[in-house]
């Protein structure tokens, strides 16, 4: 399926990921060029929109897409490096200043849901759900060093150590997680395997018994066999996370919206306002196809509306933000 083959080519491939590069070298440097990095989560989103986009234009488009994380991709695209940024978060208060002070104005474009994945091994024969309060125990600042036992968590679970797998401080991933988990992003013990590369995240999940960890959806959908997924006890009874369950609002707080950040002035240039608009209209249908949740009609017309007419800036005041609808997102008076 093509999500496993864009996880395992990202996987390969590190941190930039080349596409449409043609059978010879000049034709390749006559290429019109568009830089894309940021979030591993939407990584597998606009490599299948990037290929399809370059396949429609017969190579004469060059897209590149890299996986510095959303922190790192953000970065490149405030300082004028790139024209899109994929991000798995907002924009934050100290993105907005660096790019406010490189004269960088953007377009925030949602294009699709996650449903950020707490995951087990599939040997794990004690967990089936948690509730946010145990994630928070597990995860906080304060247990580092002191919470490192399962039962510790529920008296009934195993005298075994936790062995715990998660994002990267620089990951929008970690930001929307620690957000949602423990109130306040950004604040997360420390002594856990941490990664950028989902991949070497849900192999250390699958081959230890007593593993804990989080991942996007889409990494945990294209490999079930080798993951237990853990209902979350939110705001009801414990759900597990679903395209139906996202869309029915009921998986929460674990789902988000995705985004794409895109320069407003690279979208002067003829090539990426047509990928953008491509992205837009032709992007959802291949939503599902990598495994992620695709928003409503309406909100993807509203996004491509946002672009036509020109709104720049965010709907966000800096910071992640949980449990809100794309539609209330996109109604919101931009922010500076």
């Amino acid at each position: 399926m093509r999500v496993v083959r864009l996880v395992q080519r990202a996987m390969a491939t590190g941190l930039l990921v080349a596409f449409g590069l043609g059978s010879h070298p000049a034709e390749a440097e006559q290429s019109a060029m568009i830089k894309v990095d940021g979030s591993s989560t939407v990584y597998p989103i606009t490599e299948a929109v990037a290929e399809e986009f370059q396949n429609a234009n017969r190579g004469h488009i060059r897209v590149t897409v890299g996986i510095a994380g959303t922190g790192g991709g953000f970065k490149k695209f405030c300082r004028g490096e790139i024209d899109i940024a994929d991000a798995s978060r907002p924009i934050l208060k100290e993105e907005m200043a660096l790019c406010q002070k490189n004269r960088i104005t953007y377009y925030e474009l949602p294009i699709a849901f996650d449903a950020l994945t707490v995951a087990v091994s599939p040997m794990n024969s004690w967990v089936t759900s948690m509730t946010i309060e145990e994630l928070k125990k597990i995860w906080e600042p304060a247990a580092q060093g002191k919470i490192t036992k399962w039962n510790q968590i529920h008296s009934d679970w195993p005298d075994a150590p936790l062995v715990l797998f998660g994002a990267r401080s620089d990951s929008g991933t970690f930001d929307y997680f620690t957000d949602a988990i423990v109130g306040k992003a950004k604040s997360s013990r420390g002594d856990y395997t941490a990664s950028e590369d989902d991949n070497m995240l849900v192999q250390g999940i699958e081959r230890n018994t007593n593993a804990l960890g989080y991942i996007p959806f889409a990494y945990y959908a294209a490999q079930m066999k080798k993951l237990k997924a853990v209902a979350i006890a939110g705001r009801s009874e414990p759900v597990l996370p679903s395209a139906e369950t996202v869309l029915k609002g009921s998986y929460q707080p674990l789902s988000r919206p995705l985004f794409i950040y895109v320069s407003e002035g690279s979208a002067k240039r003829t090539e990426v306002k047509q990928f953008v608009e491509y992205y837009l209209t032709e992007g959802p249908k291949l939503i599902a196809e990598v495994r992620y949740i695709r928003l409503l009609d309406h909100a993807y017309e509203m996004a491509h509306e946002r672009f036509k007419k020109g709104v720049v800036v965010t709907g966000f005041g800096g910071a992640p933000e949980v449990g809100l609808s794309v539609e209330e997102i996109m109604k919101r008076p931009p922010k500076q």
